[in-house]
């Protein structure tokens, strides 16, 4: 990976969008049908694209609001629909096109009551909130892409159960969606009506005492600093600040759609990444004046974790510091909760996993594979190495079924606040017990029938008998967990492992990789298994 000369430094006048000419696009710019680049495309986390590159304009968003009353229609989904948006430009005009479909479909719609921005965890708080004291069920949307650069929209749906909608809904919702762009939307209806509010802020703030101990790090008084990097997440710290009395600093209070207080991501770009060194490098320079610094992406469903003592913390080192933490001190959690990750997450949750004597339920790529056992409390966290994670009610019932950011930021001042020592330092504690894993990710070319073979493998075709000199114990093309397909492969030793995924977007495999031997063992891991991969997509 090149690092862009001027990553981790503050954005320059050169770097930031033209928002009126984004927002412009957005209306005069239409798709062509024809165009893979220009059709609605759901990934794990709904459509993105740029209106600059004719990839997320309005069409795009009526033709998927028109799917998404039809999908719901067939589903029997009758209740309200939470609508939510983030910060990005092109966030406020997609919820206004949407609005205007839904409301001509006679879908209630239920927007921010302050006319403000909505996390991604406050969605899916809403969504069983609501669904839990009535019969008729509401499910969601949220206009966001995310931690994506500023220029981009983004569109995800969230059924009645809170999370991601699976590869089914989404599937349905897009190709309904690209018929009707290319009937020329003759089937989507719209009209201008004033939406329902209701209160995401304070019914979300209000409730966070029931998933992290609030009463312990204010008796502590946790130091915490939060930069909601520009994102929806702003008000909420405020609050979480004022309603329950912390010291509670918001580091970066300022909305702006160019987000021109940010510092480049490692290429050069404008991201909100709170995993990323580059673009929470002005929060790491203030470590020293916080016990704990926390910063959320532009939906606040991922965290970032800074502690004086480590700086930014890698998302699987704080995931498995959560988890061995969570399991110890969660007494109304259910005796049988299993912990959750995903394939590509760091062993050393096994192993926390393992002294803990909990079940390890081990998914494909997406928090989606967390919600059911989320839901009916099989699963007390669920983490994926993306900086994504969520986990229940201190009850042991279900708090949210997307990834929160808030809560797992507000968890590191609670492993604060109740042992005393941060959580980096309780990372240090668990590596002096089980060793300290090398951990990357790295790409690889492969053509588009490469890695259509590859997200098809079956463990036969895997004929490699060791990896880094250590005998190859499993190969997966599905996931222990669940038995759903990874879209991949695994290649597992004693010490260390591959996974190997086809990308969505590029013409590249990634290659997730980890050793517990050091980095030059990982090293060897990564080049034997671009051959591994290589041996098995042979005709």
């Amino acid at each position: 990976m090149s690092v862009h000369s001027r990553a981790g430094q503050p954005a320059e006048p050169s770097d930031l969008i033209d928002v009126p000419k984004v927002v412009s696009r957005y209306y005069t710019e239409h798709p062509d049908p024809s165009d893979p680049a220009q059709r609605v495309a759901f990934g794990t986390s709904g459509h993105r694209g740029s209106s600059l590159r004719t990839a997320f304009n309005e069409d795009h968003i009526a033709a998927t609001s028109q799917a998404i009353v039809e999908y719901r229609r067939e589903q029997g989904t009758t209740g309200p629909l939470f609508l939510g948006r983030d910060t990005h430009a092109l966030s406020e005009p997609a919820q206004v096109t949407a609005l205007e479909v839904f409301a001509a479909n006679d879908v209630t719609v239920l927007i921010d009551s302050r006319d403000g921005y909505t996390p991604t965890p406050a969605v899916s708080h809403a969504i069983l909130v609501y669904n839990t004291k009535n019969a008729v069920k509401a499910d969601g949307v949220v206009v966001t892409p995310s931690h994506n650069p500023p220029d981009d929209g983004g569109f995800k749906y969230n059924p009645p159960n809170g999370g991601p909608a699976d590869t089914d809904a989404t599937k349905w919702i897009q190709d309904r969606a690209n018929a009707l762009i290319a009937d020329g939307l003759k089937d989507v209806r719209r009209k201008t009506i004033k939406a329902e509010k209701y209160d995401f802020l304070g019914t979300y703030v209000d409730d966070l005492p029931n998933v992290v101990d609030i009463d312990a790090i204010r008796a502590a008084g946790v130091r915490i600093g939060a930069d909601p990097l520009g994102g929806a997440s702003v008000a909420y710290w405020g609050e979480i600040a004022e309603r329950h009395r912390l010291d509670l600093t918001v580091v970066n209070p300022l909305v702006d759609p160019r987000f021109g207080f940010m510092t480049l991501d490692w290429d050069g770009k404008i991201r909100m990444d709170c995993s990323s060194p580059y673009a929470m490098a002005s929060l790491i320079s203030q470590k020293d004046r916080f016990q704990i610094a926390t910063g959320n992406d532009a939906d606040a469903d991922r965290h970032g974790i800074v502690t004086p003592d480590g700086g930014l913390m890698n998302p699987n080192h704080y995931l498995a510091v959560a988890i061995d933490y969570l399991y110890r001190h969660r007494t109304g959690w259910p005796g049988a909760a299993g912990i959750g990750k995903t394939l590509v997450s760091s062993s050393m949750i096994d192993r926390v996993a393992a002294e803990l004597g909990r079940t390890l339920v081990e998914v494909p790529v997406g928090f989606k594979w967390f919600v059911p056992g989320l839901i009916d409390g099989s699963i007390g966290f669920g983490g994926e190495e993306s900086a994504g994670a969520s986990f229940l009610r201190r009850d042991g019932s279900v708090w949210s079924t997307d990834k929160d950011g808030i809560i797992l930021d507000l968890l590191a001042s609670e492993i604060i606040a109740v042992t005393g020592q941060t959580p980096s330092e309780h990372y240090r504690a668990l590596t002096d017990k089980f060793g300290a894993p090398a951990y990357a990710r790295i790409d690889a070319p492969a053509t588009r029938e490469e890695k259509a073979i590859l997200g098809k493998l079956s463990p036969e075709q895997v004929t490699a008998k060791e990896l880094a000199g250590e005998p190859i114990t499993a190969v997966l093309t599905s996931a222990p967990g669940n038995g759903a397909a990874i879209g991949g492969l695994k290649v597992v030793t004693g010490s260390g492992w591959f996974a190997a995924r086809p990308s969505g977007t590029e013409d590249v495999y990634k290659i997730y990789a980890e050793s517990f031997h050091g980095a030059d063992h990982l090293a060897r891991i990564q080049e034997e298994a671009r051959a591994v991969v290589s041996a098995a997509l042979q005709p």
